[in-house]
């Protein structure tokens, strides 16, 4: 990849600025492109912007806060921030990212506060201090992670002691008798999955937002943009009334109420649509108070256009309003739309959160065939998950036809100026198109997800559905951007199809999301697939040991398959119940795995030295089979249950009915159709006990 001039990491550091005695704090950091040296943080600043340094478009723009840590250990705190932002690195140790020490710079700031009540420099500090640390932390930090975190801020000014002129730890407290606590560590992704009966609701509103309802919110986005035509020539002073009454009338005798604004007429839109000023109407507001006695006043909206978008045959909404507070406006449709756009992509695409606040214009990537019909669509972005440049390097995702959808959705949403797709919108009240975040920041993206998942719940209540978004355990679900990353993993590992039915071809979308996220980076998301589908295997297995279904299997490998599953079943008696939850059969599973593998036409008893699937290949696949490559009529790994031999027999049938179709089949195929029929049969007759039905 070609990495552009101004992306190039500036040298570490430039011999001007380490001579200087108040260096630039970021001098050894890569900045944005349009970010200057000359105009970042210095040394001698009590506050440290580190926004210039900060390289992802949804980072927060942060700060490090000097004066929160007292003045007697201030200065070795700045020592150790520069150090980590733009110092030499000591032996042994990594530089961390710019947004990690912010994070640090909590843990930084909280042990420097508690050291500050009992020495005047860190070096003064013995094991009885620092014990009496840990045990602040075990008092005031309820979380072991927390205190975790805790502990190794503190350390931090041991290991960069070289880099610390103003008094450093003299040892390190990790030989400290109970510095640390023992915890199990927890390998498993902690990461919640997204409930089926959120999700589905949660899914179709969003596809109803992006198929049904866009039409009308970006017609008032382009009406709301656009300017009111100027009028000729504005009325003499004395044809005021006469035009307002006239107007007023017509509103009478057609029954529309006034237009309003939080209660009260809307001079401007009145105003607007009579042709004069608001200062004009002010001398005949008792005609207009006269008006709304008899037809009232109704909010203002954005435009005259009648609303396109229906629900169940019905108009969705009455009109979009022109009031913020409202919650059918403008303003909250349109964030709205952006949140259904949101849910669609990072359900659909497997990305992360960075990597799709990373949408620009022209992200979308449509495949054709020589009849000009789409049949595939990848959108483009910057990953950045164990990539080797902190800017992020390009990446491709293969996408469904939905997310499509959703991304030439966001392109007539955002203003013409704006290239990134989930940027900040105009309507948002206080939106500044200056503003430091050009994308919206992690944090606001989730809060707004479930401010979406109300807005559903309530436009249902107030509409008397019930296809509302259900709560669980008696709360409504916390939604948060991580999660659809790890459910769409569940459902490729486990649910076909899942809980959008028809919505989705399972096996093309797996396909598709395997060869472009997977393939793009390092990014962990087909362990996380292979680890669902570990544990979906193991509830499977566990489910035929209960009903001893173990005992009843046929084939080449029956005896070894039925001495696997008994070991199994014994690891998970001895683990103390045969039900287990999610966390300890997945244990189970790593450590006692049978290497079973059921499928619809046989059960596959893994053994890489007979499996004909790798002999094939002539490799090993990590000592899993390779089920594109099966060979089930002649492979010795083979077990049958019940169902496998079910399976079969409707093979059999199938072929049959095919032979017996009139007119007759061309003498090749029916050859073909013929033997693999005779295959399979000598193949029952071998391995069950009484063979395909007649």
């Amino acid at each position: 990849m070609t990495t552009a001039p101004h992306l190039l990491p500036a040298p570490f550091p430039p011999p001007s600025l380490e001579r200087e005695s108040d260096p630039f704090v970021l001098n050894g950091c890569r900045l944005q492109p349009e970010s200057r040296l000359e105009e970042t943080s210095r040394f001698s600043d009590d506050v440290w912007n580190l926004g210039p340094a900060l390289l992802k478009k949804h980072e927060r723009r942060f700060i490090l806060d000097f004066r929160l840590i007292p003045a007697t250990h201030r200065q070795v705190g700045k020592e150790l921030c520069y150090a980590m932002l733009s110092g030499p690195v000591p032996a042994g140790e990594t530089r961390p990212a710019v947004a990690t020490i912010r994070t640090a710079f909590t843990e930084h700031v909280r042990f420097l506060r508690w050291a500050a009540g009992r020495a005047p420099r860190l070096d003064a500090l013995g094991g009885a201090d620092l014990e009496d640390y840990q045990r602040y932390l075990i008092q005031s930090l309820p979380l072991v992670g927390a205190r975790q975190s805790a502990r190794a801020g503190a350390r931090k000014f041991w290991l960069w002691r070289n880099c610390l002129p103003c008094g450093a730890l003299r040892f390190d407290p990790a030989h400290i008798d109970g510095w640390g606590e023992t915890t199990t560590h927890r390998q498993e992704n902690t990461t919640a999955r997204i409930p089926e009966d959120v999700l589905g609701p949660l899914f179709v509103w969003s596809m109803r937002f992006i198929d049904d309802f866009s039409a009308d919110v970006l017609a008032a986005d382009r009406a709301w943009r656009t300017p009111p035509p100027p009028h000729a020539k504005p009325p003499a002073y004395g044809q005021v009334y006469g035009l307002l009454r006239a107007w007023l009338d017509e509103l009478i005798a057609s029954g529309r109420p006034l237009p309003g604004w939080r209660g009260k007429p809307s001079l401007t839109a009145i105003a607007h649509a009579v042709g004069c000023s608001r200062i004009s109407l002010a001398r005949h507001q008792h005609m207009i108070d006269e008006a709304v006695a008899v037809i009232g006043i109704r909010p203002q909206t954005v435009s005259d256009q009648p609303t396109f978008g229906r629900l169940d045959d019905r108009p969705w909404i009455e009109a979009v309003l022109a009031d913020f507070a409202e919650r059918d406006s403008l303003a909250v449709l349109a964030r709205h739309l952006q949140d259904a756009c949101y849910v669609v992509l990072a359900f659909l695409s497997g990305a992360r959160d960075s990597e799709i606040k990373h949408l620009k214009r022209g992200s979308l990537i449509i495949e054709r065939d020589a009849d000009g019909t789409p049949y595939r669509w990848k959108m483009r972005s910057l990953a950045f998950k164990a990539e080797h440049d902190p800017a992020g390097v390009p990446a491709v995702w293969s996408i469904g036809e939905a997310a499509a959808r959703a991304i030439t959705v966001l392109e007539q949403l955002q203003p013409p100026a704006s290239d990134y797709l989930f940027g900040p919108l105009p309507h948002t009240p206080g939106a500044k198109p200056d503003a430091a975040n050009q994308v919206l920041a992690s944090g606001a993206t989730n809060a707004r997800l479930n401010r979406y998942a109300a807005w559903i719940n309530d436009y249902c209540h107030r509409h008397g559905r019930s296809d509302g978004i259900p709560a669980v355990d008696g709360r409504p679900w916390h939604l948060t951007n991580r999660q659809f990353r790890r459910t769409l993993a569940w459902y490729i590992a486990r649910r076909p199809g899942g809980v959008i039915a028809g919505a989705l071809a399972y096996r093309h979308h797996c396909i598709q999301v395997f060869e472009g996220y997977a393939g793009t980076s390092d990014s962990g998301f087909r362990a996380e697939v292979e680890s669902e589908q570990a544990l979906a295997r193991g509830e499977h297995l566990m489910a035929a040991i209960d009903a001893h279904e173990h005992t009843h299997l046929t084939g080449p490998a029956a005896d070894e398959a039925t001495r696997r599953l008994e070991a199994f079943g014994s690891q998970a008696r001895f683990q103390g119940k045969i039900v287990l939850d999610d966390i300890r059969l997945r244990r189970l599973m790593a450590r006692h795995d049978p290497a079973v593998y059921p499928g619809q036409y046989v059960t596959c008893v893994h053994d890489h030295t007979k499996a004909l699937c790798e002999k094939a290949r002539n490799r090993r696949s990590e000592g899993l089979p390779d089920h594109g490559g099966c060979k089930p009529l002649a492979c010795r790994n083979v077990a049958l249950t019940v169902e496998n031999t079910a399976a079969w027999q409707r093979q059999i049938n199938r072929i049959n009915q095919r032979l017996a179709t009139r007119p007759p089949l061309p003498p090749l195929l029916r050859h073909r159709l013929e033997a693999r029929r005779d295959e399979i049969t000598a193949f029952l007759k071998r391995n069950t006990t009484k063979g395909p039905t007649p």
